[in-house]
């Protein structure tokens, strides 16, 4: 692949001015006469050249007074330049070196060449039918069967709480009436207060004599 190169700049009286490298030799300095001319007081008159070698230029400061870097390091000798490094000519001036790829050029594919079907041929992939699913048969009824029935919840057993507690109660009540008859009954006898109520005189006076008591007067 041909490969050209060029130099932009970053720096210095023209920023992005770009630069192409043509040629075996180039020369650049402050001199107008030079292949690339920059007119600025950090650049000696021809302060470095560029020479062809291969697929790439090298570069060679010319006894500068500010010197040439590249990628920050003062060169003294012929260094080779790759794409990307940058030259520094002096304190001012930075150049970014670049490959410039002629785009004319056949770029080589990777993928795998594509096959084509001969025309007038249809290629028909096999569609696969589905399996029908089997209908399950409904259960058979044999004779003297009973159909199921649907499930029934257990009969919730009634509480026989409630009757338990009336029947308490009303032993209760009879309790306490019993026990009331009895405290009056004593409270009655104990005063000999048969007489003085009129109803249990009335009382005494009708069956007294079948239990034993005298008659109220």
């Amino acid at each position: 692949m041909a490969a050209q190169f060029q130099f932009i700049a970053r720096s210095g009286p023209e920023t992005g001015k770009i630069y192409p490298l043509e040629g075996s030799e180039i020369i650049i300095g402050r001199d107008m006469g030079n292949n690339i001319a920059i007119n600025d007081a950090e650049i000696s008159r021809r302060h470095a050249k560029l020479n062809l070698q291969g697929s790439s230029y090298t570069i060679l400061d010319l006894n500068s007074t500010n010197g040439t870097f590249i990628n920050g390091q003062r060169i003294s000798t012929s260094q080779l330049l790759n794409p990307g490094d940058t030259v520094s000519l002096g304190e001012n001036i930075v150049l970014l070196y670049e490959a410039v790829y002629d785009p004319n050029a056949t770029i080589a594919s990777g993928s795998a060449p594509k096959t084509v079907a001969p025309a007038g041929r249809v290629t028909q992939t096999p569609v696969s039918t589905p399996v029908p699913t089997p209908t399950p048969a409904p259960a058979q009824m044999y004779s003297g069967q009973v159909p199921g029935s649907p499930d029934r919840k257990p009969a919730v057993p009634v509480k026989k709480s409630a009757g338990k507690v009336i029947i308490i109660i009303l032993a209760v009540l009879l309790l306490c009436l019993i026990l009331a008859c009895i405290v009056f009954f004593v409270w009655v006898d104990s005063g000999s207060r048969w007489c003085t109520l009129s109803p249990l005189k009335w009382i005494v006076n009708t069956f007294g004599s079948l239990f034993g008591y005298g008659m109220c007067q």
